[in-house]
């Protein structure tokens, strides 16, 4: 059972030791709604994820942070046919952009419930696809890792909050 913490004042952020617990319920609750699937997200780390398509989205404001969700080709195929209601082999040519999506709705979803709402941007979500790639960012990064699992298959979400 995920702890979740008690909603704060309309004013206040979410302290940062939060934060882990809210990502968690927030990646949960989307996808829930987006694809009546129910992920799970378990404590440790210890599911292999081929890393095929990245998706990032970008937070800017009084959090500067980036979030990122990894998986394989055929997760994001899978994402994108429950997102879109088609079968999965029409669904190949949308995955980048609804991967691009569900960053864009989990990181707009998590900033509000941290507190953060309408005082943080989000970017224009960038998704990469490929084997053989590495993403690097310049500065000292806090950063809140979270396995799930969509219809069996590994999935990881990223938080890389700026110090």
């Amino acid at each position: 059972m995920i702890a979740i913490p008690k909603a704060q004042p309309a004013d206040a952020v979410a302290p940062q030791g939060d934060w882990s617990a809210i990502l968690r319920n927030t990646i949960v609750e989307v996808f829930l709604m987006m694809f009546g699937v129910a992920v799970l997200t378990p404590e440790t780390g210890d599911h292999m994820v081929l890393s095929e398509v990245t998706g990032m989205v970008g937070i800017a404001g009084p959090l500067s942070a980036t979030l990122s969700l990894r998986c394989g080709l055929g997760s994001a195929t899978r994402i994108a046919a429950e997102m879109l209601g088609i079968p999965s082999d029409q669904a190949d040519s949308q995955k980048c952009d609804a991967i691009g999506e569900v960053c864009n709705i989990v990181a707009g979803s998590f900033k509000e419930k941290i507190g953060l709402g309408d005082r943080c941007m989000l970017s224009v979500p960038t998704v990469l696809t490929g084997k053989d790639y590495q993403i690097r960012s310049r500065g000292v990064y806090v950063r809140l890792e979270l396995p799930a699992l969509f219809e069996n298959e590994p999935i990881w979400f990223a938080l890389h909050i700026r110090q």
